[in-house]
C-alpha cells in the first residue's frame, strides 16, 4: 500500500531532476559556444569536454605560457622510464585528471568515428608500437590541438568585446 505513493512521488522528483538537468545543458552549451567555438567544431570533442579543458585552462590565459605547460597541466607530458637498453616514456601522473579524462574519451570517439585517428592507429600499430603508446601520443596530439583551438578562442573577437 505505501509502495505505489513512494514510487509516485520518486517518478515526479526524476522528472523535475531531468528538466533541470536539460535545461542547465542548454545553458552550458550556450556558454561553451560563445567561450570556445573553435573547441567544440572539433571531432570528438563535446560540450561536456570543452566545458572541462575551459575549467582546467582557468581564467588565467597567461598563466598557460606554451603547449608543454597545458600538456602538463592535462596529465599528459611525456616522462622518461628508460632503463638499461629500453628507452621508454610514460605520461605525467599529475594534473587534472578530469582533463586527462576529456582527452581519453575524446580519443574513444575519435578511433570510432574519425578516419585519420584509425588510419594512425593502424600505421603506429605496423610500426610496433602497442594501442596503449597510440594512445599516449595521441592524447598529446589532441592536448596540441585543444590549447592552440583555445588560444585561438581567447584571442578571437569574443575576447576584445570582454576587455
Amino acid at each position: 500500500m505505501v509502495c505505489k505513493p513512494a514510487l509516485r512521488i520518486l517518478a515526479k522528483r526524476i522528472q523535475v531532476h531531468d528538466q533541470e538537468t536539460k535545461a542547465l545543458d542548454h545553458q552550458l552549451a550556450a556558454l561553451v559556444a560563445a567561450s570556445a567555438p573553435a573547441l567544440i567544431s572539433r571531432c570528438g570533442i563535446s560540450t561536456g569536454h570543452a566545458a572541462q579543458f575551459l575549467i582546467t585552462a582557468g581564467d588565467n590565459p597567461d598563466r598557460l605560457s606554451s603547449e608543454a605547460a597545458f600538456a602538463r597541466l592535462c596529465g599528459v607530458a611525456p616522462i622518461p622510464v628508460s632503463s638499461g637498453r629500453t628507452h621508454r616514456m610514460r605520461l605525467h601522473r599529475g594534473g587534472d585528471r578530469q582533463a586527462n579524462r576529456a582527452l581519453h574519451m575524446v580519443i574513444v570517439v575519435r578511433l570510432r568515428f574519425d578516419a585519420r585517428t584509425i588510419d594512425y592507429l593502424t600505421r603506429r600499430r605496423s610500426e610496433g608500437l602497442s594501442k596503449k603508446d597510440v594512445v599516449r601520443c595521441l592524447k598529446r596530439f589532441i592536448v596540441r590541438e585543444v590549447y592552440n583551438d583555445l588560444r585561438t578562442d581567447w584571442s578571437g573577437p569574443a575576447a576584445d568585446s570582454t576587455s
